[in-house]
């Protein structure tokens, strides 16, 4: 699980939340179930069984893989549209190329993200490259939906082309946990991802042993969820695995603690923590499209079927 990396952690600034910070209690811990998404690729959702309260601003997330492809098995999605929301695209190990209706796109590769705010509406297709098709090999990955507030959601749609060398890397006091802020900020230090609703966006690596505790904005929801690893979340240490999402309560710090041993296939505890200002606006999601009523998600359908998200570009490789 390469993402970014850093030979020497303490040549980056520490981060820890005041000796006074109230650290958040878990309030539950659940296991992702898993599935297949596009065109087989399979996917861990790790939301799935918390009550959205808890969730909002974030819609829901899968982690894709990890999964090691024989050659002529790396699948994607096909063409699909998408409104009222943001998808993040975050790539661990191997390869994706995008493209949208809008013009943007491009390939995303250890440690990339691509940020599509889709807004008013448009049609996306996510697939491996034919280089990747033909080769096999690890693909491994994140995908995060973050809601819009009513007031953007039919803002035009914007893409983000954020490269893994731009994010904001970080470490604990003793150098034992390497944060990558993708988005928002820890502790006055701002990510690349520019979002409409404020949220903050953290991947971090936890050497065995090793623990954290981060400031955590107080207005902010707080979830964790293990992409790899076994440790213990919470200051009373409730105990995590690979696929299960922790839900925290109210507090200024997040803490998250690694097991002395990890599993061999997986020598550190690898977490993505998320918190977000809550919109606290109805919500109504159907497949594709995230609006507030009814009636705006029947008229995104209306709009989708008429072609009015746009039209699949005529370019070799991505719109067969």
């Amino acid at each position: 699980m390469p993402a970014v990396t850093v030979e020497n952690p303490l040549t980056l600034p520490r981060v820890a939340a005041p000796a006074d910070a109230v650290s958040r209690p878990v309030l539950a811990v659940t296991t992702a179930p898993q599935g297949f998404e596009g065109e087989g690729f399979p996917v861990r959702r790790a939301f799935a069984g918390i009550n959205y309260q808890y969730l909002d601003p974030f819609i829901m997330m899968d982690q894709m893989g990890e999964v090691e492809y024989a050659p002529g098995e790396p699948k994607g999605t096909p063409w699909h549209p998408h409104r009222g929301f943001e998808t993040v695209t975050y790539i661990i190990d191997g390869i994706f190329d995008h493209q949208d209706s809008n013009g943007g796109g491009g390939t995303i590769t250890n440690g990339d993200t691509q940020w599509m705010t889709a807004g008013s509406g448009l049609l996306h297709i996510e697939a491996p490259p034919e280089s990747l098709v033909v080769s096999g090999g690890l693909f491994h990955g994140l995908q995060l939906w973050v809601n819009l507030p009513a007031a953007d959601k039919m803002m035009a749609p914007r893409y983000q082309d954020i490269r893994g060398g731009q994010v904001q890397l970080l470490t604990s006091p003793d150098g034992g946990a390497l944060l990558r802020v993708i988005a928002g900020e820890l502790d006055g230090h701002e990510g690349p991802g520019v979002t409409h609703t404020p949220i903050t966006m953290i991947h971090a690596t936890l050497r065995p042993g090793a623990e954290i505790s981060l400031p955590w904005r107080e207005d902010f929801n707080g979830l964790a969820y293990v992409m790899a690893g076994r440790g213990t979340v919470g200051a009373d240490r409730r105990p995590v695995h690979t696929g299960q999402t922790a839900v925290f309560g109210t507090g200024g710090a997040l803490t998250i603690r690694a097991d002395e041993k990890q599993d061999g296939h997986t020598p550190d505890l690898e977490v993505v923590l998320l918190g977000g200002q809550p919109i606290r606006e109805p919500m109504a999601h159907y497949g594709p499209f995230v609006m507030n009523t009814q009636a705006e998600l029947r008229q995104a359908f209306e709009d989708f079927q008429a072609g009015r998200l746009g039209t699949i570009p005529a370019v070799h490789g991505m719109g067969e």
